[in-house]
């Protein structure tokens, strides 16, 4: 796809090191946000300690305790969202989230559906360190927003953002947890682990009232039901490869057998990657009888479920809790190892759904007619609120302190995604940063692909970004010309006042004829302010010898190898930025970024 990852390994230290210092900054950025919800906890906390001392007390009812089975899908996803926050962190997802989890995810489906996470995906490719960052302190800041916010529509808002995030992350990240892709199965994490954090922020978003009977439960339940039996269906369908192990050494293994066998390779603890590979093995010489078991298992789960009947519903759970916990362990294990894992997988999230689900059908309320005061819309009762009682005024600052902390990512992310071009740091990542300098431009005469002479001094007034480029080349060349037009866009209006300036570095093709094919292959024919130079062999040996750019045949004479780099002068006719122009891994990733660099520096020698 496009666009996606920019061909650096994982592991490159400019990347890494720009990367932890953002974290670092933001991180500061929290520490004041905490910083701030002590000191307002602390004059509340005062003016609630001067009523008590002039006998003022709340005459609010307290509400009722919170139902348990919505206490466990806040929390429980809460410190789900602060992990995935924390695995975000780590060095290895700037460069590698694009090109080991979004791409890999995508590959097998529909190209609708690679075009559409391509498009998210280029965010990430774009902006390696911001975007990484961002997802760290949003999914921070939600989990610690269902920690701390559990009554009332502070918690409700919380439900639905981490719901509206989940969202998000399942369709760019997860490609739609693969729904759309041949070989879904309920054992590799169909249909997406995000999907489950969705319903839960879904439920949670839910007015209490509508925990306070058992339909909500028996809702839950027949949904986990259905897609259970569905799951059970897909396993069994032949001709998808998890009825067969591996009856031969040489035959092909089951899909089931070969996922398991990938993932025991992933960096672990020893005893974790045995326990893979062990059942690994057992899969390949039982493929039949292990896939028979999971279809048993998954029908009889769907069917408890939708029966809704609490006798069955009370065997099923906790079946359903050892059957994920197993499939956890065994096929996706752990879901988060290897440095570029970005959540536990789907089977954690699933158990705690479908168990939220048999506790709410469980769930007894008396209707109990409780005197409660109709509530006050007011800044007055507000205040009230926030001095009378202390549980309650720590609560709205901590979720008011959450919402900061998510904004702290949110804000970046969203900036990011409304600019097209890529970071200057992943031109730095591959060819360092340009080399600011201060001296004379050495002077040049020479002709351009019209036949017309130009000189430096011609060109006075006028910033200058200059390269060298093989007419007939086929590899970097026509990649840098594509970076000079991508450079001329970016400039805009600004562009009448720069030149881009190419002289021919090849001693054999360098005739107007060359050039000229040259522009039109790359469309810089329309270009006004492109100037392709040449001349005789020794006025262009006294042009690169006077710029430093070394030319000379390749092995086998076929091209020319010469120096890629780039030159911006100023309209005075001085040099100030010396930049490698070698493209790298030649991705739209660099290119854009390249470009972006070499723009910056024309603008700041105007």
């Amino acid at each position: 796809m496009p666009g996606m990852g920019s061909g650096l390994q994982t592991n490159n230290p400019i990347v890494v090191e720009a990367f932890r210092s953002l974290l670092q900054h933001q991180a500061l950025i929290v520490l004041v946000l905490l910083a701030i919800l002590a000191v307002g906890w602390n004059l509340l906390r005062a003016a609630q300690l001067r009523k008590l001392a002039n006998g003022v007390a709340s005459s609010e009812v307290p509400p009722a305790p919170e139902p348990s089975p919505r206490r466990l899908l806040r929390i429980a996803f809460g410190l789900i969202w602060i992990f995935d926050g924390i695995l975000q962190a780590q060095a290895s997802m700037p460069l590698g989230m694009t090109t080991q989890v979004i791409k890999p995810s995508a590959a097998a489906s529909p190209s609708w559906v690679q075009h559409l996470v391509n498009a998210g995906g280029t965010i990430w490719s774009n902006h390696p360190i911001t975007a990484p960052a961002s997802a760290v302190w949003i999914q921070v800041g939600l989990g610690i927003w269902l920690l701390v916010a559990p009554r009332g529509n502070w918690s409700r808002l919380a439900g639905l953002s981490s719901a509206a995030w989940g969202l998000v992350v399942w369709v760019f990240g997860e490609a739609f947890g693969g729904i759309f892709a041949p070989g879904l199965s309920w054992t590799t994490g169909a249909p997406g682990a995000v999907l489950f954090y969705c319903i839960a922020g879904v439920l949670i978003a839910l007015p209490e009232r509508a925990w306070k009977s058992p339909r909500l439960g028996r809702a839950v339940l027949a949904g986990m039901g259905l897609f259970f039996v569905g799951m059970a269906l897909l396993q069994a369908w032949p001709g998808r490869g998890y009825w067969r192990g591996q009856l031969q050494a040489h035959s092909t293994a089951g899909t089931l057998a070969s996922m398991v066998r990938q993932m025991s390779q992933t960096p672990q603890p020893h005893l974790l990657s045995s326990w893979v590979a062990s059942f690994g093995s057992f899969d390949a010489a039982h493929g039949w009888g292990v896939n028979l078991f999971l279809v048993v298992c998954l029908a009889a789960l769907g069917a408890a479920f939708l029966s809704g009947r609490p006798s069955l519903v009370r065997l099923a759970v906790p079946a359903g809790i050892v059957l994920c916990l197993a499939d956890w362990i065994l096929v996706e294990d752990l879901g988060f190892l290897g440095g570029v894992g970005t959540d536990p997988n789907s089977m954690i999230p699933m158990a705690l759904v479908f168990t939220a689900g048999y506790l709410a059908l469980g769930q007894a309320v008396a209707e109990v007619e409780v005197p409660v005061p109709a509530p006050r819309a007011s800044l007055s009762s507000l205040r009230e609120r926030l001095t009378a009682r202390p549980a309650y005024s720590f609560r709205v600052l901590a979720a008011l302190c959450a919402i900061g902390v998510t904004l702290v990512g949110a804000a970046p992310m969203a900036v990011a995604s409304t600019e097209s071009n890529a970071d200057p740091i992943v031109y730095q990542a591959i060819d360092g940063t340009p080399n600011a300098v201060n001296y004379p431009a050495p002077p040049f005469r020479l002709v351009n692909q019209f036949g017309r002479s130009v000189s430096l001094q011609s060109l006075r007034g006028r910033a200058v970004a200059l390269t060298f480029l093989d007419p007939v080349c086929v590899s970097d060349c026509p990649i840098i010309a594509q970076e000079f037009l991508a450079t001329d866009e970016m400039l805009g209006a600004t562009a009448r006042r720069v030149e881009l300036v190419a002289v021919v570095a090849n001693p054999v093709y360098r005739s107007a004829g060359y050039l000229a094919a040259f522009d039109r292959q790359e469309g810089l024919g329309h270009v006004a302010n492109w100037e392709f130079l040449t001349g005789s062999v020794s006025q262009l040996q006294g042009v690169w010898n006077s710029f430093g750019v070394l030319v000379a045949y390749s092995s086998g004479g076929s091209m020319i190898a010469h120096s890629d780099i780039a030159y911006v002068i100023s309209p005075t006719g001085r040099a100030r930025y010396v930049i490698d122009a070698d493209p790298g891994p030649a991705t739209q990733v660099s290119e854009s970024s390249f470009s972006g660099v070499l723009a910056s520096a024309i603008r700041s020698v105007l």
